[in-house]
């Protein structure tokens, strides 16, 4: 039975939404787009829609090819997604992959939730990609040279969890790759989006980072649950990977920031990255503690963290935000195609 106070928080509600959907999205955009700046302390590069989709584009192709080689050992074209420019099913870039070739990408699964979730989240990038290519038409770029075996060695030894890495040898390893993706799309997603001047755009990027955000959730609380079990190396192993993962992230995307000047969902850690933790929970009262894992990658008001492009590029190239076009390097050893690069 509703009482006076519900029946005030319920009419504050409404009317918050009532003044949420009479500024328009658009204009929700424009001010989120607003919030990024003043953050980064720069002015906004004049990128269009089809710049920002093709940025998309690049970072999907880069998914869709680390689940599916995960999956079924092949390539995104090798089961039937065009990779070339426009509508063009081939004349892609390559993807580089273990020695053994692509084939030898598919993970030995002996977890059969991971698994499913893997194959899940393969399908959904693969997706991604066919949508972005067809909403884009014949401005597509075509997929840029991936590289997914060396780039795995050099920012595992950057981050200081070991001189070389193979996201392919088992469930965990797996996680712990899909860990190294899945923050970050959300945060390019929620940075970018409020550069698209299209409605119909903007509520694409939107459902994208949804599903993206999905995916993080997903990778974090199943990394959060093996590491708990300890069935494959001590208790806190995995997380503790995930804490220096982020805090490289971090260092890319802000290489001029104090470490820990960001106060996150979880406490004072990095500039724009939490890791996994567990932690307490100090409920209203002040007085009783719970146990708390953080699952949430996110800033202490709870909303997700948002990065420029430049600062995406940073991380999945290995360079600095404030360099020179175009980036390349771990993932994109020739750079991404199209005008964000």
């Amino acid at each position: 039975m509703a009482t006076l106070e519900t029946q005030q928080l319920d009419e504050v509600i409404v009317n918050s939404r009532r003044k949420m959907l009479a500024l328009g999205g658009a204009a929700l955009a424009g001010l989120a787009f607003a919030g990024v700046k003043v953050a980064e302390g720069q002015a906004a590069p004049a990128y269009t829609d089809s710049d920002i989709l093709n940025f998309a584009l690049n970072l999907e192709y880069l998914e869709a090819n680390f689940y599916t080689l995960a999956t079924t050992g092949q390539t995104i074209d090798q089961i039937g997604i065009g990779i070339g420019a426009g509508t063009a099913a081939t004349g892609g870039g390559s993807v580089v992959t273990k020695p053994g070739g692509p084939a030898s990408c598919m993970v030995p699964w002996t977890l059969p939730a991971i698994q499913a979730y893997a194959t899940e989240t393969a399908t959904e990038e693969r997706n991604h990609v066919a949508f972005l290519r067809a909403a884009l038409s014949t401005a597509a770029v075509a997929q840029p040279n991936l590289d997914l075996f060396n780039s795995f060695n050099a920012l595992a030894s950057a981050a200081g969890i070991a001189s070389t890495f193979d996201p392919f040898a088992s469930d965990v390893d797996f996680l712990v790759g899909a860990y190294i993706f899945e923050d970050v799309g959300v945060t390019a997603y929620h940075g970018a989006a409020g550069a698209l001047t299209s409605s119909a755009n903007l509520g694409a990027a939107g459902g994208i980072l949804a599903v993206e955000a999905y995916h993080a959730g997903l990778v974090r609380t199943s990394i959060a649950r093996v590491d708990a079990g300890a069935a494959f190396a001590p208790a806190g192993t995995l997380t503790g990977f995930t804490q220096k993962i982020s805090a490289f992230r971090s260092s890319l995307a802000n290489p001029t920031s104090a470490p820990t000047t960001q106060t996150t969902n979880g406490g004072i850690k990095n500039a724009d990255d939490q890791g996994i933790d567990n932690t307490q929970t100090v409920m209203l009262n002040g007085t009783t503690a719970l146990p708390s894992t953080t699952i949430l990658d996110a800033d202490n008001n709870s909303i997700c963290f948002s990065r420029t492009p430049q600062q995406i590029l940073a991380i999945v190239t290995g360079t600095s935000p404030t360099g020179s076009s175009p980036h390349m390097g771990v993932f994109f050893p020739a750079g991404l195609n199209g005008n964000v690069n």
